[in-house]
């Protein structure tokens, strides 16, 4: 694989680039290298890898010189290979697309195309941070497998100007600007195989990368100068996380475990370690009968963790969304976050087709959401789509609107059948099984499923009054869920199909599922036990130039 020659190379800091030789120019044949700083990096990342081989080593040559000398020799050669592997890899802009070339035994070059680049992720761990240094990751939408680039070490300055570089150069798919021009916009079924009609989205697709160009240019963000450059538009903050909001983590729950998760987590390095440290399986089952035999100690212990839960959970939770800020900077939306390591991921707005709300039942309480944007073809979307942490449901009502767009029309109520049921599924089967359980004798299961049949009402009332949807001729709405409730607001030309579902239950019932297909986040969300008609009638609101030609004439008035 070649690409063109050294001249058309676009330098990592800018798309003009310095002068040759200058401080923040690349290489003089187009090719840059990542940061000297890391190889003092790599041997400390290498360190927990050579513990125990060292460890053997040292401990099979009875700790003697030559063991030593062999030890040293192990060290030597992982620097050795560190160095080398460091000078081997090159990466470059050029000809509309990114090349990492690593040539340390073969040559192999890998070339991620910038339009398809979906997000940066820029993060800096404390080490990294040390050495003004940054790691930068690249979203293809491939989920994270072959495609995807990661540049580790950068410099800061380095970084944040190839991100700029990397996002601004990266021009839309035609289909997505054509999409982009009006939500009512629609392409024929045979449109995409025409030859003509090819040429003229790619026209398209090029005038508009040029007029964005153009603009970006103008607008100074992109650097000119390289590494030391930065953009002249400042970012403008969209939202930035009070630190006594960080309080609010452990209401989601996951984060409560983490007092278990360590203790589980230590016990595996221990089961993994055992034969290193001299321990068996005999030494295990005499921890553990040692263990049983004291459950006044096991108690003391579970209380000290169930105790531990909010501040660990709290402590964790601070711990990866400290400073939470989010900014709107060159067409982009940036979420930063980290005490320790700080991470900032870039989200193309353009490519944004709407957003996500949850909260669960305690979170609901508090008034609290969490909140996530849709993004076209984003890997990993719960991490690196992330816009808000857990913060008021107002606080975050409003970011979404700015960052995204408002919803201006209420949810619309499902019919009463809905409600009906839910109580059948939530407190049937619950009564069928103490049912079972008094004529079998068994009181004490009898009473448990009892008193989760009567639990089941209020949970299944909940359920009912989270269902909902709207439609405001822009975007939609679809809400759904109790432990976990979700509220997503999609743009209309995000949707592609829809998919009506009709289960026997839901069909005596007069109800249905209707599912609006979205190339973005999950793929489809759906209105979840919707009356027929009115089911019907959303999905016709919304695309009506898709299921007119389908729905039955209705009778002239009178």
């Amino acid at each position: 694989m070649t690409g063109p020659p050294p001249s058309a190379a676009v330098p990592p800091g800018g798309p003009s680039g310095g002068p040759s030789g200058g401080p923040g120019a690349p290489e003089r044949h187009g090719a840059a290298r990542l940061s000297p700083r890391v190889l003092l990096i790599d041997p400390i990342r290498m360190l927990p890898s050579l513990i125990l081989p060292l460890a053997g080593v040292l401990l099979a040559g009875g700790f003697s010189p030559a063991s030593f000398g062999w030890a040293a020799a192990g060290v030597a050669g992982s620097v050795i290979y560190a160095v080398l592997r460091w000078a081997t890899f090159t990466y470059r802009v050029a000809g509309g697309r990114l090349e990492l070339t690593r040539a340390l035994v073969g040559r192999s070059v890998r070339t991620i195309p910038l339009e398809r680049i979906r997000g940066v992720d820029v993060s800096a761990s404390p080490l990294h941070r040390v050495l003004g240094l940054a790691v930068l990751r690249l979203d293809t939408g491939a989920g994270g497998g072959e495609q995807e680039g990661v540049l580790d070490a950068l410099t800061a300055e380095r970084a944040e100007a190839l991100r700029a570089v990397l996002l601004a150069r990266g021009p839309l798919p035609a289909a997505s600007e054509a999409a982009a021009s009006g939500p009512a916009a629609s392409v024929p079924a045979g449109a995409g195989t025409s030859q003509a009609a090819g040429r003229a989205e790619r026209g398209a697709g090029a005038a508009a990368q040029a007029a964005r160009s153009a603009a970006v240019a103008a607008a100074g963000a992109v650097p000119a100068a390289g590494e030391g450059g930065r953009a002249e538009v400042p970012p403008r903050v969209l939202a930035r996380v009070p630190r006594a909001w960080l309080m609010y983590g452990p209401l989601s729950g996951a984060y409560l475990l983490t007092p278990f998760a360590l203790v589980a987590g230590a016990f595996g390095l221990a089961w993994q370690w055992r034969r290193e440290l001299g321990l068996g399986e005999r030494a295990a089952v005499r921890a553990l009968e040692w263990a049983l035999d004291r459950p006044g100690l096991l108690i003391a212990a579970a209380l000290v963790l169930v105790a531990a839960m909010p501040v660990l959970g709290a402590a964790t939770y601070a711990l990866f969304n400290w400073d939470f800020t989010l900014r709107a900077r060159e067409g982009h939306l940036v979420a930063e976050r980290g005490l320790f390591t700080r991470r900032a991921v870039s989200l193309e707005r353009r490519r944004i087709r709407g957003y996500e709300l949850a909260d669960g039942l305690i979170e609901r309480r508090a008034g609290v959401v969490r909140l996530w944007a849709l993004v076209t073809g984003l890997g990993d979307a719960r991490s690196r789509g992330q816009l808000l942490p857990v913060t008021p449901r107002p606080f975050a009502t409003e970011v979404a609107a700015e960052a995204v767009g408002p919803i201006r029309a209420p949810l619309r109520r499902h019919p009463p059948a809905a409600r009906r049921r839910r109580l059948v599924r939530a407190v049937a089967p619950w009564l069928l099984a103490a049912v079972a359980a008094l004529l079998a004798g068994w009181d004490l299961a009898a009473i448990v499923a009892s008193v989760l049949a009567v639990a089941g009402v209020p949970l299944a009332l909940d359920r009912y009054r989270s269902l909902g949807h709207a439609y405001d001729g822009a975007r939609l709405s679809v809400r759904s869920g109790s432990l976990r409730r979700g509220q997503v607001v999609v743009e209309r030309r995000a949707v592609v199909g829809w998919t009506v579902r009709q289960t026997l239950p839901q069909r005596m019932a007069g109800l249905l599922t209707v599912v609006a297909g979205v190339g973005a986040g999950s793929g489809g969300y759906a209105v979840v036990d919707a009356g027929e008609e009115q089911g019907v009638a959303f999905a016709a609101e919304v695309t009506p130039e898709w299921l007119e030609p389908f729905l039955a004439p209705r009778p002239p008035a009178g």
